[in-house]
């Protein structure tokens, strides 16, 4: 990155720059008589050279748009002169595979987290309800309000609260295909979550996901910490409410005595998101987020990149960082079976940016997807995975979502993500339970604007206070804090409970 008062360079084989500040007409762009002929807003482009009419615009040394006309040097380079078109790319199979320089178990840095039965440690201690089918969400509610808002948990200090996720599917649909398959992997993979000491899943009794399917696929055993009941079975609203409200009262003082211990960060899985992003979410938050990523995969935890509509163009970076070509065919075939599945629903893989994004700047899906998969990092990509699937591999993995943001992390946390970095441009105010979300900035205005709800200012990258490698490992630091106890922002302000929100593929019948 080479950056002036006004500008930033991103690439030297780049043709155009991104603003700093409000660029005004006549505004030098560098050596020679080289100025911007209009108004550019910051975190916009700004052309460099002559392009002209279809030839490639490029940033980050890669391609993220074509030109509709001939643009000349100073223009703002936007969607008025600006168009997505598909190219081939070249994939390259695992030719940039790096050997990675790990630490050594006994040197690995550490946080303080809940060691489970199951081996695995959780970051939160949480007791979970989860609804099989929308026809019992309400009585999920009800249960969890009987503990929330009430004084039902002063005499249990050390749980962090109980949480109804209840969802808008389980029925209407096929019981077998994609569909089913995505939301019983998120079932099973928050039944089976570190961040619960307890769970109760709670069904009408007639649905389609039953959860007696459920417990036989995925070898769910009932016992002191899972249970499972219907509101039919147990003959109406109120008295399931009733049984429920014993069934977690039981589960509560054993929940109670969990306690925090020393244990490696290799035993954190880290969702990687963003949302509302802008011109400078390529440029501060996002590699800034993946500097972190190379630190964790270097101390043997994981990063899960997913949201896999928002890598379309950029995939071809990440192929090549594949372990073996086995995995880089995986994350292909996943993103072949996204053009067919737009393109079944009438729809198209270029339907990005959003709004907001071209507010703050960003063009073209290329131009999003290039600066989103900064978020992984430069490590090598050890693991594709499917919706929900639960991650059995250490390092940067990819798993395959939508890029809405609640429904691709939903299936994160199903994975076993036990925290979530999130960064913003234009100011997201997402939260998650049971597992903690981490606010970044891309921006100081927003930054400053959005302070209750923003975790880390990634902004000061671009003002020149830091570098990429440094907000990488105040990032890295700021996880293990928040992975031990220290509460978001976002959790300060009670976000989280209504954010489950499972994939839903296939007809609704």
């Amino acid at each position: 990155m080479k950056s002036s008062s006004h500008f930033i360079r991103l690439g030297d084989q780049d043709n155009v720059v991104v603003a700093r500040v409000d660029i005004l007409p006549q505004t030098p762009l560098g050596d020679g008589d080289l100025a911007a002929a209009a108004r550019v807003p910051v975190g916009h482009k700004l052309s460099t050279t002559a392009i002209g009419k279809g030839e490639p615009i490029r940033k980050y040394g890669q391609i993220i748009g074509f030109a509709t006309e001939d643009i000349a040097p100073g223009e703002h380079v936007h969607s008025h002169n600006c168009e997505f078109a598909a190219f081939e790319r070249d994939y390259a199979f695992a030719s940039e595979v790096k050997d990675t320089a790990f630490v050594p178990a006994a040197e690995q840095a550490t946080f303080e987290g809940y060691k489970r039965s199951s081996g695995r440690v959780g970051t939160r201690n949480y007791i979970g309800i989860l609804s099989t089918v929308n026809c019992s969400a309400t009585v999920s509610r009800y249960i969890a309000d009987a503990f929330n808002r009430t004084d039902a948990l002063e005499k249990y200090p050390n749980i962090d609260g109980v949480v109804s996720l209840v969802h808008t599917t389980g029925c209407g649909m096929a019981d077998s295909g994609e569909g089913f398959a995505n939301l019983q992997r998120t079932l099973w993979g928050f039944a089976q979550h570190p961040n619960f000491a307890g769970v109760l899943m709670v069904g009408l009794g007639c649905e389609v996901n039953q959860i007696p399917f459920l417990l036989d696929a995925y070898g769910l055993e009932i016992g002191d910490s899972f249970q499972t009941l219907t509101i039919q079975g147990s003959g109406g609203t109120r008295k399931t409410v009733e049984a429920s409200i014993e069934k977690i009262s039981a589960m509560l003082p054993a929940a109670n005595k969990a306690s925090r211990e020393t244990v490696s960060v290799s035993e954190l899985t880290v969702a990687l998101q963003c949302g509302g992003s802008d011109g400078y979410s390529g440029i501060t938050a996002n590699p800034a987020l993946g500097a972190a990523v190379d630190l964790l995969a270097q101390h043997g935890g994981t990063g899960i990149l997913s949201e896999t509509p928002e890598i379309y163009g950029a995939e071809h970076l990440l192929t090549r960082r594949a372990v073996s070509r086995e995995v880089g065919e995986k994350l292909i075939e996943r993103i072949r079976w996204w053009e067919d599945y737009t393109a079944r629903n009438h729809g198209s893989m270029d339907n990005n940016p959003s709004p907001g994004n071209k507010a703050g700047g960003l063009t073209t899906i290329l131009e999003k997807s290039l600066g989103a998969a900064a978020k992984g990092g430069t490590t090598n990509l050890t693991g594709v995975y499917k919706y929900a699937e639960r991650i059995d591999a250490k390092g940067f993995v990819f798993m395959d979502s939508p890029g809405y943001d609640p429904c691709s992390i939903t299936g994160q946390v199903a994975a076993g993500a036990n925290v979530v970095c999130f960064t913003t441009g234009r100011g997201s105010v997402y939260g998650c339970k049971p597992t903690p979300s981490i606010k970044l900035a891309t921006n100081s205005a927003m930054y400053h604007r959005m302070t209750e709800d923003m975790d880390i200012n990634c902004g000061d990258i671009v003002d020149g206070d830091t570098t990429v490698a440094d907000k990488g490992r105040e990032i890295f630091d700021y996880i293990r804090a928040v992975a031990s106890g220290k509460k978001s922002k976002s959790e300060e302000l009670g976000l989280g409970d209504n954010e489950f929100i499972p994939w839903q593929v296939g007809a609704v019948m």
